[in-house]
């Protein structure tokens, strides 16, 4: 196999802009959600190979839709290569222009849902690859060897047996070219210097040579031990290429992280900033700006603080924090938690169904169980997290005397009865139980403002209807009721680039109360957990969103709530004002655009 390289980054470039062309359907701008970006016409032709359903069974589309794009997404698997971006928004492209030729006013109210929800699902993804390409084509200047990488990729793809020494060669350059990049960066041009001024593109570099990597090492992998004259040849030069990419990954992340760079318990994340953040807004359906959320969670915050000043003098203090450290050291000794949990379970699912507040069928009540969280895992969740398994955080015996202590304080019974609910019965696996059994096509629109926000909406309605009942109880859900609050300001302001992750935990710990270690995991699962970045605003605002939805419903007296609680779980996991348009059967028309405001004091 011979592979010629190519020495210039214009050539590059191009081929990058051509892929990033490629876009010439009707968008969204995340500058204005609102104002659609005009298209130009598309010479290419629709996908033949792709016999789509025309019938007007959106369930069956939307399952067609996500088992193609997944298809795609294996095969091409490089998305630093151009055809992946090529193909990706030619794929998009005719899936926006199959349904755009569906004849919208003969559907009826839950295909209308359905043909929304996907309309939206492409048009977002189709956003999200454009502002990927841009930020591609940013930092191709320090990216190394690229076009020789994606020719070595494609000739895998295309199984040609490589020439060994051929190979060598390619390795030993690569390893040069990076060997002369780490040397330059002593020295930067102009082009590095203005990627490294921009912390997001330059954590973005940081990921997308770790993916390289990743793909080099694919390619490695795939030939050595099977094909011996690969072995012989080329097993060495990778080895030293393999040094030399690890090398150079960790001296860029130092330069995008300062000292944090250096530090394996730096939280690293990827602040997004406002326009990307209004194009996460638009996608979950939420019409409010950051700003608004900010303030939303202001005013919620300073409700938490009444009703905590108010349970410390029930409780004998003049001030909130002497009353929550009073609370937090009543913790039960280590080997007694899972029994408390597991009792807590138990009272949670009496209390909603004795109270015909929703329908738990038995198998579900049957199947949850638990298990001990390790202490690797509690680093980044310090409380414990919920499903058809009670996953319980609690020290163990190889942790540290404080560790120890802050974990059995942040666990302690009256924060732990707070939020069994929001992990087990009506919550997470409440939830997980019915998406599995009701529309389960629906799982492509999955949100957190639907999954976190109804476990929230659970610790307020329980809040409302008395489930707290000494003050140490009020205590532990004030305490996650506020952090809940903290979550949408500090992870919000931290996508603006206005908060630091050091900020962010100065906030926790001086605003809620946390333990300084469990502030410091919280923040971390944040913004280095994989999480989104509205998930951790999802919680309070899903959970707002919601109640409104039980003011609309229930307390005008139009719905039970059994009736409104089973409805909702059988809906499956979609954006509220989605499901707002099924539960009010409101009229749905294909220019639909969201515009619910769900928290009256914000007009």
């Amino acid at each position: 196999m011979h592979v010629s390289g190519f020495n210039s980054s214009r050539v590059w470039i191009a081929m990058i802009s051509l892929a990033f062309a490629a876009f010439d359907v009707t968008a969204i701008d995340a500058q204005d959600p609102g104002r659609k970006i005009e298209s130009r016409p598309s010479e290419e032709p629709k996908l033949a190979e792709v016999d789509r359903p025309t019938s007007h069974s959106l369930s069956a589309l939307i399952e067609h839709f996500a088992a193609d794009r997944e298809s795609l997404q294996k095969k091409y698997e490089f998305q630093l290569a151009p055809n992946y971006g090529s193909r990706m928004a030619q794929f998009y492209r005719a899936w926006l222009a199959d349904l755009e030729g569906l004849d919208f006013s003969a559907l009826d109210l839950d295909s209308r849902i359905d043909y929304l929800l996907l309309r939206d699902r492409v048009s977002y993804l189709m956003r999200s690859l454009e502002l990927e390409l841009q930020q591609d084509a940013a930092i191709l200047p320090v990216l190394p060897g690229l076009p020789l990488v994606v020719q070595l990729w494609e000739a895998r793809l295309a199984g040609t047996r490589p020439n060994g020494a051929e190979m060598a060669s390619h390795y030993e350059r690569l390893r040069l070219e990076l060997v002369q990049r780490r040397q330059n960066l002593q020295d930067p041009s102009p082009e590095a210097k203005a990627i490294f001024g921009d912390p997001t593109l330059a954590l973005w570099l940081t990921r997308r040579l770790q993916h390289q990597s990743q793909i080099m090492e694919s390619i490695h992998r795939f030939y050595d031990g099977y094909d011996p004259d690969y072995s012989w040849w080329a097993r060495k030069p990778w080895e030293e290429l393999l040094k030399e990419m690890r090398t150079y990954t960790q001296l860029l992340k130092q330069l995008a992280l300062g000292g944090a760079g250096d530090d394996p318990e730096a939280i690293v994340g990827l602040p997004i900033g406002e326009a990307a953040l209004q194009a996460e807004l638009r996608n979950a359906m939420i019409a409010y700006s950051p700003a608004e959320l900010v303030q939303i969670a202001e005013k919620e915050m300073a409700w938490c603080d009444a009703e905590m000043e108010k349970a410390a003098r029930e409780l004998g203090y003049s001030n909130w924090r002497d009353a929550q450290e009073d609370v937090k050291n009543r913790f039960v000794p280590p080997g007694e938690q899972p029994k408390l949990i597991m009792d807590m379970a138990e009272e949670a699912i009496e209390y909603v169904t004795t109270r015909e507040l929703v329908t738990v069928p038995d198998l579900a009540r049957e199947v949850w169980r638990t298990q001990m969280m390790s202490p690797e895992r509690q680093r980044v969740n310090p409380f414990f997290l919920g499903g058809d398994t009670i996953i319980i955080s609690y020290p163990t015996d190889a942790m540290t005397h404080e560790e120890k202590l802050m974990s059995l304080r942040g666990n302690n019974p009256h924060f732990s009865r707070a939020v069994v609910h929001h992990e087990l019965i009506p919550g997470h696996h409440l939830q997980q139980f019915m998406l599995k059994r009701y529309r389960p096509y629906r799982g492509e629109f999955a949100t957190p403002f639907w999954m976190e926000g109804w476990a929230l909406y659970w610790e307020m309605l329980l809040w409302d209807l008395g489930f707290a009942e000494t003050p140490e109880d009020k205590i532990g859900m004030l305490f996650w009721r506020k952090h809940r609050c903290a979550r949408i300001i500090f992870s919000l302001n931290y996508h603006l680039k206005r908060m630091t992750p050091d900020e962010c935990i100065e906030y926790l710990v001086e605003r809620v109360g946390h333990e300084r270690n469990n502030a410091t995991a919280e923040v971390r699962r944040s913004f280095s957990g994989g999480y989104g970045p509205l998930y951790q605003a999802a919680y309070m605002l899903g959970g707002l969103q919601i109640r409104e939805l039980h003011r609309e419903l229930v307390q005008s007296g139009k719905w039970t709530n059994r009736q409104f609680h089973d409805t909702i779980l059988r809906e499956h996991s979609i954006p509220i004002e989605m499901l707002r348009a099924k539960l009010l059967n409101l009229p749905l028309n294909s220019e639909w655009q969201p515009a619910w405001r769900f928290y009256p004091a914000i007009p």
